[in-house]
């Protein structure tokens, strides 16, 4: 990997509890269509993710500007992959949604400001894996897909620290109490439950799956 790429990574690998294991890796250039597929329902649920918390929590000015940028940049992702697709005489297929989501979700508490703080967190370990993803695939696959998959990387990696940084915010806006304290225990939580499902065997194939049956 590049210099510039591996200081760019390293914030990536630090969040994150563990790698993508090398499984994962062989089966995905085993069933790149799939991945595609996938990536490109992985941007559009990403866009419509900012999208509902932008209606939600309309109260949250910091919360608005940065969400939106957010889901530009998403659906952005989403019409380059679809042109991928299309280049490559790849026909849209409806994809079934992995456990790796909704497994995470689970662990959003029910009451605010936790709730939202949660939601960012979740959101922040999903970019973070996809960017570690996109780096590890990019040496892997063709030229012009790992072209693209570098590219996507500077977004990402930004997306997994706005997610972050927003979650301090709430905190901070409404006044919580050891707010600093409350997300690292969060984070430290969260991580543990994500690098599970990514070690763990999944028997669905995904962008974000665990370790391939």
């Amino acid at each position: 990997m590049r210099d510039d790429l591996v200081e760019l990574m390293q914030p990536v690998y630090d969040f994150l509890g563990c790698r993508t294991p090398q499984t994962w890796l062989d089966t995905a250039l085993e069933n790149l269509e799939l991945l595609m597929q996938d990536h490109a329902n992985c941007e559009k649920k990403a866009a419509g993710t900012a999208m509902n918390l932008m209606f939600r929590y309309s109260f949250f000015t910091d919360l608005q500007v940065k969400l939106a940028q957010l889901v530009r940049e998403e659906m952005l992702h989403y019409e380059q992959v679809l042109e991928f697709m299309a280049k490559r005489g790849q026909e849209w297929k409806a994809v079934s949604a992995g456990r790796y989501a909704g497994e995470l979700r689970k662990e959003i508490r029910t009451y605010e400001p936790e709730a939202l703080i949660d939601v960012l967190i979740v959101g922040a370990f999903v970019e973070a894996r996809s960017c570690e993803r996109f780096a590890a695939l990019a040496a892997l696959v063709d030229d012009e897909l790992g072209k693209y998959y570098r590219y996507l990387l500077k977004s990402e990696s930004r997306h997994f620290e706005d997610y972050l940084a927003l979650a301090k915010d709430v905190a901070s806006t409404a006044k919580m109490k050891n707010a600093d304290e409350d997300i690292e225990q969060r984070i430290v939580h969260i991580r543990e439950v994500e690098k599970n499902l990514i070690l763990s065997p999944d028997k669905v194939f995904r962008f974000h799956s665990g370790v391939p049956v």
